[in-house]
């Protein structure tokens, strides 16, 4: 499976904002989370980091 988590960074930590994400698009000045079951998030965030090899999205919200 190629699915990642997707975290944001506050204050240094990363905290889980939804888990199996298959597909991060750009939605006007956010990103739209959807993972493999459907569940769909949207936030105000820029990506920081992202790692394949590790199933790992690293967001940050915009200021």
């Amino acid at each position: 499976m190629c699915e990642a988590a997707a975290y944001i960074l506050k204050n240094g930590r990363e905290e889980l904002v939804l888990a199996d994400v298959d597909v991060i698009e750009p939605d006007g000045d956010s990103l739209r989370l959807v993972n493999i079951f459907g569940e769909q998030k949207t936030l105000k965030a820029n990506i920081i980091s992202l790692n394949l090899l590790n199933h790992k999205v690293i967001l940050v919200e915009k200021p």
